[in-house]
């Protein structure tokens, strides 16, 4: 087919394949080609590696493409790993992005390999006590047994004449190369018996995030 030069439509010319692109420079097998109606693809030596339709992009990755996170819906006491009453945050317009995380009895396992940051809020209440010492815990196991504190965040009030209300967060970036092994679970710790840790089916007060950062 020849090259056609249009005043109004442009120039058009051959499809051209993947292996043999229309639009090339010196290298005959790294192009564009038009393998069909509405169809653009792109080739490094003649292998295609990137596609545009009508139905969007593939071959590449762009921005985010994980993002989920987890509520505990019930309030408890004292120092404890979380080991229950977790949900996914989708209430109140929650939402995520790609595949989800996994949970079971507050162990966290993540659907890929990749860097993810890993974000951890504690919210609650102590009750007229002097010393208030709450700490917000991320544990992280790479055998799928033995669990390491790998990131903590504290919060300190003395006062004894009125309750306190509080926010801690920690957060940690990861780099999990083996999700049969690498986990995190998640843990309050505190020195006051009266520290109440907020859960709740609706509103997020105590969560997690996970966002994906990109690839290991």
């Amino acid at each position: 087919m020849a090259l056609n030069i249009n005043g109004t439509t442009g120039i058009s010319g051959v499809d051209g394949s993947v292996s043999a692109p229309a639009v090339t420079g010196t290298d005959s097998n790294t192009g564009i080609t038009f393998p069909a109606a509405d169809t653009i693809k792109f080739s490094t030596g003649g292998v295609e590696r990137m596609s545009i339709t009508n139905s969007g992009v593939s071959g590449i990755t762009a921005g985010i493409t994980m993002a989920d996170a987890y509520k505990v819906t019930s309030s408890f006491s004292g120092t404890s790993y979380i080991t229950s009453n977790w949900a996914r945050d989708t209430t109140r317009g929650g939402g995520n992005i790609g595949s989800a995380m996994s949970e079971s009895s507050g162990v966290f396992t993540f659907p890929s390999t990749g860097i993810y940051l890993v974000h951890f809020q504690v919210r609650g209440n102590i009750n007229n006590q002097n010393n208030r010492e709450v700490l917000a815990q991320i544990f992280f196991t790479s055998n799928n047994s033995s669990y390491e504190e790998t990131a903590n965040a504290a919060m300190n009030q003395y006062d004894s004449n009125s309750s306190t209300h509080d926010s801690i967060n920690t957060q940690k970036i990861l780099d999990i190369t083996d999700v049969s092994n690498q986990k995190v679970k998640f843990r309050v710790q505190t020195n006051e018996s009266s520290w109440s840790t907020y859960g709740d089916s609706s509103t997020s007060f105590t969560f997690v995030q996970f966002i994906r950062l990109g690839d290991t």
